[in-house]
């Protein structure tokens, strides 16, 4: 087996142990075993595209193009042309897959279930790296940075499971990349021959006392060796360091994040497991509660509020921890003339039910729990501190009724600006339709209270949505707009909707998940169990604050201060929908029109029978949008480094070995001197084609102010140049290589910063490439027009390039 293959080999096998952290994402196997079948085939494109001579860059296009057809073939078979060619269709099918992925990573909890979105992200996740990681350590021969993008595929396994992704998989992912760079290595030594081979093998001892056997083999030993060691250091010694905690051989870290001393939380998303929880065959209780409040109906146990939306996901913002103070602080927003009435409450968990957030009716105002809780203001929310979670606790609430009168949210007066900028923004993703539809549905309100309402009653009783938790969740804009489209969904679905809705209105809005109040058990205690989870929406009226509306139909109960204030017709109510407002999505008139908005939703008139106005098909961003948006990433982070990478690829080229033969060595020694020219080029030190290789020697000394080791490093190469140039019989040179690197170490140590960043990121030697494309310009011109003497313009570039170096 040739070197190049036996990298590749050790690349496909360095990606698939990297791979093994994702196990504790997804269900099941499979997917690994299909990962591994498209990469080996992957790799064999590589190995034979490297037999003949093509570019580089070629190499990896054809993987590419392979990478892709594959892709195709497996996961958009039916759009495809011929069943493999990735037509418009068949890039349109893809899109819709990583869009659909990327919606159930955040639906689902860990481990996911292999969803065909998610089967795509993540094998073609894996494929990818393994392209890049063949790429860099097999065609252009640099394993070291072939470490990035493995290092990339654990460390996104390692933020998303539960703990961490274990110090199996770290072992497993480290001794692939270990294998890689000693891999590298041993294909180095054999280029030149058994160097270290021969008699010593039989000598016994060399003259310094050194064991003479296995000379070939010792350097591998000795790599073997460090990379054990260093494998160790990584594993062992966070156990000595308290900050780090218990290392990778340690599950959780005690604080989990969230030290005593103050400390944020990044909530995970808990809508993950809510559909779960609605789903399950049997209603397992999870808390039961006595509370003295005069309608335990209102008496909603909150987790805590989602209150940032990023277009994929609503989720908790990062927020500051606090102690629990004796007596919470005043509800932000109340004002005094407003009904409050506090009630207390002894809820008790259930063993069964463990999790960091204490559920609580909103908003508490003092809590007697034992164990270690941590308060987040801004929310209002307790979170177990060091492992304590909601397992067996028992504990005491006290919590504010608050009654504000439809009159009294009608006339509230506008938020606070910091307060609005927070809670009405809403992604650059988000497609118009949604705020079209808002401004449809509330249209002819005259303040935010009407608007609200008629969004809650257009989602409960008059826009014809229908209740299902069978249907595929998501929280993002696609699924905001397809729960429009469709009217189907659970209460997911009706409050992420109604709180996006709302804020493109200008209302201050987010969404609160917990449980409804209930089942009330023969005792007199009441009972809340698995299918009592629940989501709502919270909306902000100055003077009243942050306020409950309940969007979702046969679900929980309507607020009061919703509801019309007479039993009476009266159409000039304002919770009432106006009449004016045919323009809304209620197109037809329901045969239950006198029945109040409230009892609909709570199934005493029998179903809607307005189909509602037709929403524009509008399935998001579409996928050609998102692929063109990707590519245009892509190039924004490639075109940059383009100067790097050919620096990089062209110093791999000269350095590397191209044959044995006296010519190949020649060429091997004037492709080191060309090298240490550019390097000093890159550098400042601009190169001088009329000074013999020994006078520029001494220049890229004296200009460079190298040491002695690299000045005489330089001197060996210019000699050698000169062997090949001007002797009969050229001596041979050996490590060319090792002096060439150290000529490039003394130039960037003597260097500056501001000298090395633009030799590292802006090499000045790039201006080859468009040398090399002017000439095969002038080539073609001359090929094809007959217009001798075209190369002018070529020297004329050299000249001005130089002199401004």
């Amino acid at each position: 087996m040739s070197g190049r293959a036996r990298m590749a080999l050790y690349a496909y096998a360095a990606t698939l142990l990297a791979a093994g952290a994702l196990f504790p994402l997804v269900e099941g196997a499979g997917w690994l075993v299909q990962a591994a079948v498209l990469l080996a085939v992957q790799s064999g494109a590589g190995v034979l595209a490297r037999r003949m001579p093509v570019a580089r860059t070629l190499t990896i296009a054809a993987q590419a193009l392979v990478t892709l057809l594959l892709l195709t073939l497996v996961f958009a078979r039916e759009h495809a042309l011929f069943g493999v060619l990735p037509g418009p269709s068949a890039v349109m099918r893809l899109g819709e897959l990583l869009v659909a992925g990327g919606e159930d990573v955040g639906t689902y909890a860990i481990p996911a279930p292999m969803t065909d979105g998610i089967e795509l992200m993540v094998v073609g996740g894996v494929v990818l790296i393994g392209l890049a990681v063949d790429a860099l350590a097999v065609t252009f021969r640099s394993a070291a940075p072939a470490g990035l993008p493995l290092l990339a595929l654990y460390s996104v396994a390692a933020s998303l499971s539960d703990g961490g992704a274990g110090w199996l998989w770290f072992l497993l992912a480290a001794s692939g990349y270990l294998l890689l760079l000693l891999a590298e290595g041993r294909d180095r030594l054999t280029q030149w021959g058994r160097v270290f081979g021969g008699a010593a093998r039989n000598t016994g001892r060399s003259a310094d006392g050194a064991g003479g056997a296995g000379g070939g083999a010792s350097p591998v030993r000795t790599g073997r060796r460090i990379g054990v060691l260093a494998l160790g250091v990584a594993l062992v010694i966070p156990l000595a360091l308290p900050a780090l905690d218990s290392g990778l051989l340690g599950g959780k870290g005690p604080g989990n994040g969230r030290g005593s001393g103050g400390g944020t939380i990044s909530a995970v998303n808990p809508v993950v497991s809510l559909q779960n929880n609605l789903n399950q065959p049997d209603n397992r209780e999870v808390l039961t509660y006595r509370s003295n409040i005069e309608d335990p109906q209102s008496l909603y146990l909150r987790i805590l509020a989602l209150d940032e939306f990023n277009g994929s996901e609503w989720r908790s913002s990062t927020r500051r921890l606090t102690d629990v103070p004796d007596r919470l602080p005043q509800p932000p927003g109340l004002g005094r003339d407003v009904s409050v009435t506090e009630v207390r409450t002894n809820i008790s968990a259930s063993r069964s039910y463990q999790q960091t957030y204490l559920p609580l009716p909103f908003p508490a105002s003092e809590v007697r729990a034992g164990g270690r809780w941590r308060y987040e203001p801004e929310g209002r929310t307790l979170v177990g501190d060091d492992g304590q979670t909601t397992r067996g606790a028992q504990y005491e609430v006290g919590s504010l009724v608050v009654e504000p009168t439809a009159g009294q949210l009608a006339a509230a007066g506008p938020p606070p600006q910091d307060l609005v900028r927070e809670y009405t923004q809403v992604p650059g993703s988000l497609p118009a339709v949604v705020a079209r539809t808002a401004e449809q549905v509330t249209e002819g309100s005259s303040n935010a209270y009407e608007r609200a309402v008629k969004l809650q009653d257009w989602f409960a009783s008059d826009g014809g949505f229908t209740y299902d938790t069978t249907v595929t969740s998501g929280t993002g804009s696609s699924a905001i707009v397809r729960f429009l489209r469709d009217r189907e969904g659970f209460c997911v679905h009706f409050s992420f909707s109604m709180a996006a809705m709302a804020r493109t209105l200008g209302i201050p809005a987010r969404v609160a998940v917990g449980f409804t109040p209930g089942t009330v058990k023969s005792d007199g205690a009441t009972s809340v169990g698995l299918r009592d989870a629940h989501a709502w929406p919270e909306l902000y009226f100055e003077g009243v604050g942050w306020t409950r509306f309940e969007p979702t139909p046969s679900r929980g109960s309507t607020p009061s201060y919703t509801r019309p204030e007479t039993p009476a017709d009266s159409a000039s109510d304002v919770a009432e929908p106006s009449a004016d407002t045919s323009d809304t999505p209620s197109a037809a008139p329901s045969a239950e029109s006198s029945c109040p908005p409230q009892l609909r939703q709570e199934g005493d008139c029998g179903p809607s029978q307005e189909p509602g106005a037709a929403l524009p098909t509008d399935r998001g961003t579409p996928a050609g949008t998102v692929l063109l948006l990707v590519l245009a990433g892509a190039a924004a982070l490639v075109l940059p480094l383009s100067p790097l990478l050919w620096r990089t690829r062209t110093r791999n080229g000269r350095l590397g070995s191209g044959g044995r033969t006296p010519a190949d060595a020649a060429a091997r020694t004037l492709a080191a001197w060309r090298e240490v020219t550019d390097a000093a080029w890159d550098h400042g030190i601009a190169p001088d084609e009329s000074l013999t290789p020994r006078k520029a020697a001494a220049r890229v000394v004296r200009l460079g102010r190298l040491d002695t080791a690299a000045a005489e490093a330089v001197h060996r190469i210019a000699g050698a140049v000169e062997q090949v140039l001007y002797a009969a019989v050229p001596l041979p040179a050996a490590g060319l290589a090792e002096d060439v690197r150290a000529v490039g170490a003394g130039l960037r140590e003597a260097a500056g910063r501001g000298t090395r960043l633009r030799a590292t990121f802006l090499p000045r030697s790039s201006v080859r490439v468009m040398w090399a494309l002017a000439d095969r310009r002038t080539a073609l011109a001359e090929r094809w027009a007959g217009r001798p003497g075209a190369g002018r313009w070529t020297a004329r570039l050299r000249r001005l390039t130089r002199q401004h170096g």
